[in-house]
């Protein structure tokens, strides 16, 4: 993620299909299997990304992604 350019959601989508896209520029990838999720807010214009969660699928469900 730190060299890659996304100008829109449908970009980032496009290169990483397996990515699942939210509102409020949410981005959950699933890591290792899908055994760990982590939940990325990203700016597309100022192309800033801050992690919002990192944890286990089941932790994952406890939380609201598109707010948290």
């Amino acid at each position: 993620m730190e060299k890659a350019t996304y100008r829109t959601q449908q970009e980032l989508k496009a290169e990483l299909r397996t990515a699942s896209i939210l509102k409020g520029s949410r981005v959950v990838f699933n890591i290792a299997g899908n055994k760990y999720r982590i939940i990325l807010a990203i700016d597309y214009q100022r192309q800033l990304a801050k992690v919002r969660f990192v944890g286990t699928h089941a932790q994952y469900d406890q939380v609201d992604a598109e707010t948290v």
